[in-house]
């Protein structure tokens, strides 16, 4: 068959132009881009496990971080604790300080009025005696006529009331 045998001369060449230059497709691209293509896959790779190494460093610091701010937090809570108890003492103290205080006061006031009140008592007494003496006197001398002295009649109030 004469068109085979034109087909295989016509097309030879074109065979072989082909075949030349899918191998110098397959070397540039095999020898001069692939390395490339592989160094920014490895470059990336890298990339990617050195920021996750950072990610769990930073991971970790923020739980330490964490861990210490509890601590801190439960030092400053310790803290504000101790001075709010020491603050209640002081004001509890101070209480204790302004109570005894108004005590000794209300003491000095009281023994000053139970003074003025014997005080009182003492003079009301006296006012009393006289009175009593007085009186004494007057019903005497209407009851028996006899003239009796102040002097005798305020003795012997006295020895009356101190009696009863």
């Amino acid at each position: 068959m004469p068109q085979i045998s034109q087909i295989l001369e016509t097309y030879a060449s074109q065979f072989f132009w082909l075949l030349i230059v899918f191998g110098l497709i397959y070397f540039t691209i095999g020898h001069g881009m692939l390395p490339k293509i592989e160094a920014s896959m490895d470059a990336r790779d890298r990339k990617i496990a050195d920021d996750l190494a950072a990610a769990e460093r930073a991971r970790a610091e923020a739980d330490n971080l964490g861990d210490s701010g509890a601590a801190d937090l439960t030092a400053a809570r310790t803290e504000a604790q101790a001075k709010s108890s020491a603050a209640k003492a002081k004001a509890a103290k101070d209480a204790d300080a302004r109570l005894a205080k108004a005590d000794a006061e209300i003491s000095i006031k009281v023994a000053a009025s139970e003074a003025e009140l014997a005080k009182a008592t003492a003079k009301a007494l006296a006012g009393i005696e006289a009175v009593a003496a007085d009186a004494a006197a007057d019903i005497v001398a209407k009851v028996s006529g006899a003239k009796v002295t102040s002097a005798q009649a305020a003795t012997a109030v006295k020895a009356v009331m101190s009696h009863g």
